[in-house]
């Protein structure tokens, strides 16, 4: 498979959280060869179940990678001089600061593209030209009359960020929409390293919904699925100039397996011994209480699902230019795969024993 190419198709597809329309048929035909099932729930995450060799009923393990992005909506058409131009705020956490000048999609009845803009720094009062622009300052122009852009575009249509994916040196690349984008790209190949490989537990793949808004996608399919173990897999803090050494991990320094509240014991444990079985580098990550990721939604389910969490290092993270190694993609769609042909019947009741006697202790 390959990874740029794979990386390419899902980061260009615009797709802000609440609008996963357009990304959900991409994700789609992506996995359709690799699966048994596949369908689009009531919320628009997109689930896909490939089935394990186990008698029925089969424990199931369900893999969360949200598909939708950071990105704008239409709040407000106004006039200048007869041409058309949008107010627009954000959806999910835009940082406003890089909003200026970026090339957009306006997804109304048809798509346009425009830009983002507001009057130079030359022209603003001198108490100005240093901040950021809000929101209020900020305008798209599509370059259309008025009544062009009133016949195409209402207020609510939602806008995403227009940035290709880019290479940069090594196995490096820098685009939008890499979060998340790139997990699901890793669940991808995940699917395809199952294909050479055995399996007891059903995998259920799912390109969960507005997990940049309100973690929905993890909430409702962690409910409707009943998985008996779930793992999240999104993007973690890469190293950086000026970055905290912290909770930031090298790009290219291999996946990140996070330890906290989200994460039961059990899961951490598993995936450690599947990247010890590949002789793979990882890194461990933590988070002391809300890990700000699906694993939340996933972990709180019916009565309590055993959780993991999967990051892969991500530079300038809700930006346009977000940055990592494809190696990092590529390691983790490999421990997914082996972390599951490593799953037994006895998997849950292994890890739950093993926690009463931790707490026991």
């Amino acid at each position: 498979m390959d990874t740029f190419k794979l990386l390419k198709t899902l980061t260009e597809t615009g797709a802000p959280s609440g609008f996963e329309e357009q990304i959900a048929p991409v994700v789609q035909e992506l996995w359709e060869p690799f699966v048994d099932t596949i369908s689009v729930d009531r919320v628009g995450s997109l689930i896909a179940v490939k089935n394990g060799r186990a008698p029925e009923p089969r424990p199931r393990l369900l893999l969360a990678a949200h598909m939708d992005e950071i990105g704008l909506m239409v709040t407000q058409i106004v006039e200048h001089e007869g041409n058309g131009f949008l107010r627009v705020t954000n959806v999910g956490g835009v940082d406003r600061r890089q909003v200026y000048a970026q090339l957009v999609t306006v997804h109304g009845r048809k798509e346009l593209h425009g830009v983002v803009g507001n009057l130079p720094p030359h022209l603003l009062p001198e108490d100005r030209r240093d901040k950021p622009y809000g929101y209020e300052d900020l305008v798209i122009d599509v370059g259309l009359p008025l009544a062009d852009v009133e016949a195409n575009v209402s207020v609510g249509d939602f806008v995403s960020f227009r940035q290709p994916l880019r290479k940069l040196q090594g196995k490096r690349v820098s685009g939008k929409a890499l979060d998340n984008r790139a997990s699901v790209a890793a669940v991808t190949i995940c699917l395809e390293y199952l294909q050479g490989r055995s399996h007891d537990w059903d995998v259920v793949a799912v390109a969960t919904a507005q997990e940049e808004t309100r973690l929905l996608g993890a909430f409702t399919s962690a409910f409707s699925q009943q998985p008996d173990a779930a793992i999240a897999i999104d993007v973690t803090f890469g190293k950086g100039p000026g970055a905290s050494d912290e909770n930031t991990f090298d790009l290219g320094g291999g996946p990140v397996i996070d330890r906290g509240p989200n994460v039961h014991p059990g899961l951490y444990q598993g995936l450690q011994e599947a990247a010890d079985s590949l002789e793979m580098s990882i890194n461990t990550g933590t988070h002391s209480r809300y890990s700000g990721t699906d694993a939340f939604g996933l972990q709180i389910a019916r009565d309590g699902i055993p959780t993991g969490l999967v990051g892969i290092p991500l530079r300038y993270m809700h930006t346009m230019v977000e940055s990592l190694d494809m190696k990092d993609v590529e390691r983790t769609g490999r421990l997914l795969g082996e972390f599951i042909t490593r799953l037994d019947a006895d998997f849950i009741s292994n890890i739950t024993a093993a926690l009463m006697e931790e707490e026991k202790a």
